[in-house]
């Protein structure tokens, strides 16, 4: 996976963004900003299917209201 500009980084470089999925033996996980974990997963390419997952349902949550 490449690095991707994020909303509002338009007219910065691109910082220095750690890989998401690491191995345990042999079994795959991924992590997530929060330092949400999931896994395991036989395959690295299933963890990156159950990342995708993951981001398409945080996409349909609700944006968070701030009160400050």
């Amino acid at each position: 996976m490449e690095p991707k500009q994020r909303t509002g980084e338009e007219n910065a470089p691109i910082p220095f963004r750690s890989n998401r999925f690491f191995c345990v033996g042999n079994r795959w996980y991924f992590t997530t900003r929060e330092g949400f974990d999931s896994g395991p997963y036989a395959t690295r390419e299933r963890a990156e299917t159950g990342l995708k997952r993951f981001l398409s349902v945080v996409r349909m949550l609700p944006e968070k209201k701030s009160y400050h």
